[in-house]
């Protein structure tokens, strides 16, 4: 774990615990910091709660009150929470599934979703599947059983289809025409790279390591100018300039194509 965050981690289970009580089965960090990938000023800090079973508003307001940013200073970019019922982590289902889910800190803009139906669709329902399947893979037990046993893997068809529909996505989203270079386009870049080392080599990994695997192994597809796109792409994460967004959106068009053949 990172070792910033660990007072912080303590005592958000500490809140938790005390707010939840005995429906609090487990918690779990994920994300960057599950990945041992925590990036200081960069990463978000993101946490999965696991519940016995449905969470009583009331109840949920009161997690939502102790744990946003107001109440207990994140000391990263932000707290992305999410809180399952024990029975929804252990599926292995491609539904979102979520109880809770919050966003706060101090860059961060404070959301709270009681439940998918309270997310516009259009802000990606994909993501909450693949964060249990990282879960599994990597999930940090703050609290509980290990991560391993919380979370079940996705099955083969939900993961590839979940993959796909978030690049599909990120393509939708909007970039700055031309050669200008686009803050955010590495980790589009770098995104896909993930995408296509856990369909190809049944693996998550952070976002740098995907992008130096992809080049290590891709074959064709590791071109000079994909190379260079990649390799740009990590060096921004530590500051350097963005890659321009056209050449990200084209990386992410031959990496969905190379995941989606006829």
């Amino acid at each position: 774990m990172a070792e910033p965050l660990r007072p912080y981690l303590t005592e958000l289970v500490t809140v938790a615990g005390e707010v939840l009580g005995d429906e609090l089965c487990g918690a779990y960090a994920a994300g960057s910091v599950g990945l041992a990938a925590y990036q200081p000023g960069r990463s978000d800090v993101d946490v999965a709660l696991v519940c016995a079973g449905p969470l009583d508003r009331a109840v949920a307001d009161a997690l939502v009150a102790r744990l946003r940013h107001e109440a207990l200073p994140c000391p990263a970019r932000g707290l992305e929470l999410v809180v399952y019922r024990r029975e929804v982590a252990r599926s292995g289902t491609a539904s979102p599934g979520f109880e809770v889910e919050l966003n706060t800190g101090a860059r961060m803009a404070f959301r709270v979703s009681y439940g998918p139906a309270e997310r516009p669709p259009s802000d990606g329902l994909f993501w909450y599947g693949l964060d249990r399947s990282i879960l599994h893979q990597s999930g940090q037990a703050l609290f509980g059983p290990p991560a391993a046993d919380a979370f079940a893997e996705l099955a083969p068809e939900d993961l590839r289809r979940l993959v796909v529909t978030a690049l599909r996505w990120w393509l939708e989203r909007p970039v700055p025409a031309g050669q200008v270079p686009a803050p955010g386009a590495e980790d589009a870049v770098l995104g896909a790279c993930r995408s296509w080392v856990r369909l190809r080599h049944g693996v998550w990994l952070p976002k740098v390591a995907a992008g130096q695997r992809l080049l290590d192994s891709a074959g064709p597809l590791a071109d000079a100018a994909t190379t260079e796109l990649v390799e740009r792409s990590i060096f921004a994460r530590d500051g350097g300039t963005p890659p321009p967004g056209a050449a990200a959106r084209a990386f992410q068009q031959r990496i969905l194509a190379a995941l989606t053949p006829a």
